[in-house]
């Protein structure tokens, strides 16, 4: 009976040891030594200030600016989720509808244009900060125009932010809104 409760707590103490000190540290080095920028939360900075992350998805108030995604969480970092309202949900069906009437508006798009899916609806965490190609196309002529920059440049950099996935994976390219925003922000500083 001794033999085997100092055997258990050998075990214990070893297994605690390796899983709870050991293998965290090991992650938390290799972490930092190949992959610091991702680790420490993709921050990206302006002027030596930290202004987000490429992960996080922000709003950006002023038509001067490339729009995100919808959020269901109102682009709050500390909580993400969906509005989890069904396909055939008239609350659902209603927001699109108001959304998409907005973004026509707002970029000065016809009454029946195509509107991308991304400018109507959320992701599936309301964080997401990549819009479709099509999307950040819809929004340049209406940035451009306010900014008063050729359409051309701000070709150049939506195609800077867009990001392709790895040949392997099955995905479309997407714009990276923070990024994007940031690109501007540097080009031509605005509030």
């Amino acid at each position: 009976m001794k033999r085997q409760i100092v055997t258990s707590v050998v075990m214990f103490l070893a297994f605690t040891l390796l899983t709870g000190v050991i293998y965290p540290l090991v992650g938390l080095l290799l972490g930092q030594t190949l992959f610091s920028q991702q680790a420490n939360g993709s921050l990206i900075t302006l002027d030596g200030k930290v202004v987000g992350s490429s992960l996080l998805a922000q709003q950006f108030a002023s038509p001067i600016w490339f729009s995100p995604r919808p959020s269901a969480v109102g682009y709050s970092g500390s909580a993400s989720g969906a509005s989890n309202l069904a396909l055939s949900n008239p609350v659902l069906a209603k927001q699109i509808a108001a959304l998409a009437f907005q973004y026509r508006k707002e970029n000065h798009l016809g009454a029946k244009a195509a509107v991308p899916a991304d400018a109507v609806m959320s992701s599936a965490s309301g964080l997401d900060p990549d819009i479709s190609i099509a999307n950040a196309l819809d929004q340049a002529p209406r940035v451009a125009s306010l900014r008063h920059i050729k359409l051309g440049v701000l070709t150049k950099l939506i195609s800077k932010a867009t990001q392709s996935p790895p040949s392997w994976l099955i995905a479309t390219p997407v714009v990276n809104v923070v990024e994007l925003n940031l690109f501007l922000a540097k080009l031509q500083p605005r509030s």
